[in-house]
């Protein structure tokens, strides 16, 4: 079964040859590899949205705009679309097949692929990722589910998205810590740094208290890590740091650089190349620097 799901999974991974997925490129990649007289028109009425994405909202006044557009010059760019039991269901481009209702078309120009169900959900989570604004539980949970439908390791996963090791590892960390204190983070009351430090850290009753302290004192990411690293608070795993002496040049500071900003760090020839995936990875790590304002 685990080798079936390998092979299912293999889909998007040999669109973009192992390079870092990208879902906002999928559709121009998919479309550009596509020769013309394999596109074809559906009608509306035979779509339906991709099952594994139910979580997709539609701005309606955007909607309309798009509408308008579309009575005007017709849909600009074919939608993505796989053969089900029943008509076909959305890949990608379902906000143009809304619009395009809207605008009182009966058919739509598609590309049809056949797509695996795990290599729908993997685009239904990729798209969460990459376009949702996700809360940092939602992220985890989506990291999770993608790496169970497709058997990949942390380190694949990692590769994959275009993120560090590190940052994936505290990103499921998240899911192991108490029901209260996930809603501390759904409610934006405890950082992202904070969960992190919690999540390394075993006995969940102290787990809590130190959450409410954060809460009720509005403790720093620092003060709170001075806390957790007494001898009072167990960790899961004690993370012996490798001292600049021990490691080569830039190193430390490249492993330092990918787990505070969740993306591969590179220092060479007097240069920082820092790794993103698109606009909206970008923005995230612009915010993590602080440097979105």
């Amino acid at each position: 079964m685990e080798n079936k799901r390998r092979a299912l999974g293999k889909g998007l991974e040999e669109l973009f040859h192992n390079e870092p997925i990208d879902y906002q490129n999928l559709e121009e990649k998919i479309v550009q590899e596509t020769p013309k007289n394999e596109i074809v028109e559906i009608p509306i009425d035979e779509l339906r949205a991709n099952p594994y994405q139910p979580r997709k909202t539609f701005d309606l006044e955007k909607l309309e705009e798009l509408a308008t557009s579309i009575k005007e010059h017709g849909v600009f760019q074919p939608i993505i679309a796989k053969k089900s039991i029943k008509g076909y269901e959305i890949v990608a481009g379902e906000r143009r097949v809304k619009a395009s209702r809207l605008a009182g078309l009966e058919k739509v120009p598609a590309i049809v692929k056949d797509f695996s169900d795990e290599t729908m959900m993997e685009i239904a989570l990729l798209e969460n990722l990459q376009r949702e604004n996700l809360n940092p539980l939602e992220e985890a949970t989506a990291y999770k589910k993608l790496q169970e439908a497709l058997s990949l390791t942390q380190e694949a996963l990692a590769t994959r998205l275009g993120k560090s090791r590190s940052y994936i590892t505290n990103m499921l960390g998240l899911l192991t810590l108490p029901e209260e204190v996930k809603d501390f983070i759904t409610q934006n009351q405890i950082s992202m740094g904070h969960a992190r430090v919690l999540s390394k850290l075993v006995d969940k009753e102290q787990i809590l208290k130190l959450a409410e302290k954060i809460v009720e004192e509005d403790l720093s990411v620092r003060a709170l890590e001075e806390l957790a690293n007494k001898d009072d608070y167990p960790r899961k795993k004690d993370i012996k740091r490798k001292s600049r002496v021990d490691i080569k040049e830039y190193t430390y500071i490249e492993n330092n650089l990918e787990e505070r900003l969740g993306t591969k760090v590179k220092v060479r020839n007097n240069k920082l190349v820092i790794s993103f995936t698109n606009m909206n990875d970008l923005n995230r790590i612009l915010e993590v620097m602080q440097l979105d304002k």
